[in-house]
C-alpha cells in the first residue's frame, strides 16, 4: 500500500467551535499549548501567544486565577491571533468573569470546583455566551470523594466517573458544548483513560500526558500516550505538557500530526540516515545543520540527507529533495532523480537553494532546469557508488564476518 494512503481511522466526535476554530467531528487535529507568563501583563502574554502561534499552536490557554488576571484577558482576546482558553482551577468566579473577558473556551477541573451550583452557573453563562467548556480531569487533583471510593488510589475508571458527573451537572442546564480530558502523568493509566472514556462518550477529547516533565524525556512520554490513542482513532485536538519554553509544545505537537499524517506538512520534514561505517561525511553535523538552515523557512517539503552513495538515493527515493554524500561531494537528488553534483562544503546551503526553488516554482521546473546536467550527475553518482562499494563492500560494518568469527569459536 502506499505510504499516502494510509490514514488513520478517526472515531466520529461532536463537534465544537473554539473561536473560529473546529474541534472534534470531521475537523483536523489541532495542536494546543499554555502561557507561562502572568496573564495579568498583556503585553508578555500576547507575545508569547504569537509566538506558539508561529510554531503551530492553533488555540493558546492562559490562566485565569486572579482578578487582574480576568482584567488581562480582555485586552489580550481582541488582539490574539488564536482562540484564547482560560484555565479556571478554584473559584467559579474567575470562569465568569473570564467570560465576561471574551473568552473562546474555559476549563474546568472537577476535582477543584466541586459545587454543582458553581458548576452549572458556569454552565449556564457559558450556554448564554455560545463558549465551549472542556472537563478537565487530572489524575493529580481528582475528587478526594471518587480518590477513595476507588482504593485510594487514582484508577481510569475514576477518572471517567468524575468527566461523566461534571457531565451530568452540565445536561442538567442543557449545556453540550463540552470537551474532555483525563490526563495522568502516568502514560499507560491516561491511554486507558482515554480508551474507556472514548467508549462512553462521542465528546471530543482533549489529549495529553499531564505534568510530562523536560524534554527529552517529557517528549518521549507525551508521544507514547498520545501517537497511541492517535493510532487508535481517538482524540480531536492536543497538548504536549512539557517542563520547557511552551514554544516546544506546539513544535512538538505540529510535529507528531505532521509524522502521523494528520495534518498537512507547514515546513521540512528532514530524514537522515542514521549513519555507518560507509559514511563519508559527519552525518550528524550535517543533518543538524541541514535542521538549523530549514528550520524558519516555511517550505513543505521532506528533504533526506544521505552518507553515501551506495543505499542514500534508494532509501532518500520518496524524499521530495535529497542529497547523498560521496568521494567529497554531494549528489542532489528531486523525487529520485539524480539531477546535480556539488562540493561536500555546498550540499546544505545547495538543499536550501533547491527547496525555495521547488517551493516557488513547482517541481517540473526543476527537473528542467537540471535537464542539462542531469546525465553527468547521474554517472557521477554512479562511479562514486561503485568506487564506495569497491573500498568498503557491501557490509560497511563488517558484520558478516564477526558473525563467521561468532560461528568458528561456538
Amino acid at each position: 500500500m502506499d505510504s499516502a494512503s494510509v490514514r488513520f481511522v478517526r472515531k466520529k466526535t461532536r463537534q465544537v467551535m473554539v473561536g473560529d476554530v473546529a474541534v472534534g467531528g470531521d475537523a483536523p487535529v489541532t495542536v494546543q499549548s499554555m502561557t507561562t507568563t502572568k496573564t495579568a501583563d498583556v503585553d508578555a502574554t500576547l507575545q508569547q501567544i504569537y509566538a506558539l502561534a508561529a510554531a503551530g499552536a492553533d488555540i493558546v490557554r492562559c490562566t485565569c486565577n486572579k482578578p487582574e488576571s480576568a482584567e488581562g484577558l480582555a485586552h489580550i482576546v481582541p488582539r490574539s491571533p488564536v482562540p484564547i482558553v482560560a484555565d479556571i482551577h478554584h473559584q467559579y468566579r474567575r470562569a465568569l468573569e473570564a467570560l465576561e473577558a471574551g473568552v473562546h473556551c474555559l476549563r474546568l477541573n472537577p476535582g477543584n470546583i466541586r459545587k454543582p451550583e458553581h458548576i452549572k452557573a458556569v454552565a449556564k453563562e457559558a450556554k448564554d455566551r455560545n463558549i465551549p467548556i472542556r472537563i478537565g480531569v487530572n489524575g493529580g487533583s481528582l475528587d478526594p470523594a471518587l480518590y477513595k471510593k476507588y482504593g485510594d488510589k487514582v484508577t481510569p475508571e475514576a477518572m471517567v466517573e468524575s468527566a461523566l458527573q461534571e457531565i451530568a451537572y452540565f445536561e442538567e442546564v442543557d449545556f453540550d458544548l463540552i470537551k474532555i480530558s483525563v490526563k495522568a502523568s502516568n502514560v499507560p493509566l491516561m491511554i486507558e483513560a482515554y480508551r474507556q472514556l472514548s467508549e462512553v462518550t462521542d465528546y471530543p477529547l482533549h489529549l495529553g500526558v499531564t505534568e510530562a516533565g523536560p524534554p527529552p524525556t517529557g517528549i518521549l512520554k507525551s508521544t507514547a500516550g498520545i501517537a497511541t490513542l492517535l493510532a487508535e482513532g481517538i482524540g480531536d485536538t492536543i497538548r504536549y505538557s512539557l517542563t520547557s519554553d511552551p514554544v516546544d509544545e506546539a513544535r512538538m505537537g505540529r510535529a507528531l500530526l505532521e509524522s502521523l499524517g494528520l495534518r498537512e506538512r507547514k515546513n521540512v520534514d528532514l530524514i537522515a540516515c542514521p549513519s555507518c561505517g560507509r559514511a563519508e561525511i559527519d552525518v550528524y553535523e550535517v543533518a543538524q545543520q541541514a535542521q538549523e538552515a530549514f528550520a524558519d523557512k516555511q517550505i513543505p517539503l521532506q528533504v533526506a540527507v544521505m552518507g553515501c552513495v551506495v543505499n542514500g538515493p534508494g532509501e532518500a527515493k520518496d524524499a521530495d529533495l535529497g542529497i547523498a554524500a560521496g568521494n567529497k561531494r554531494g549528489h542532489l537528488f528531486v523525487r529520485g532523480v539524480n539531477v546535480a553534483v556539488v562540493p561536500e562544503a555546498e550540499m546544505v546551503d545547495t538543499l536550501v537553494e533547491w527547496a525555495e526553488f521547488i517551493k516557488t516554482e513547482g517541481f517540473d521546473a526543476a527537473l528542467a532546469r537540471a535537464e542539462k546536467t542531469r546525465g553527468a550527475a547521474r554517472q557521477a553518482a554512479e562511479e562514486d557508488r561503485q568506487r564506495n562499494l569497491d573500498d568498503k563492500g557491501e557490509d560497511a560494518n563488517s558484520s558478516e564476518q564477526v558473525v563467521e568469527l561468532l560461528k568458528k569459536n561456538r
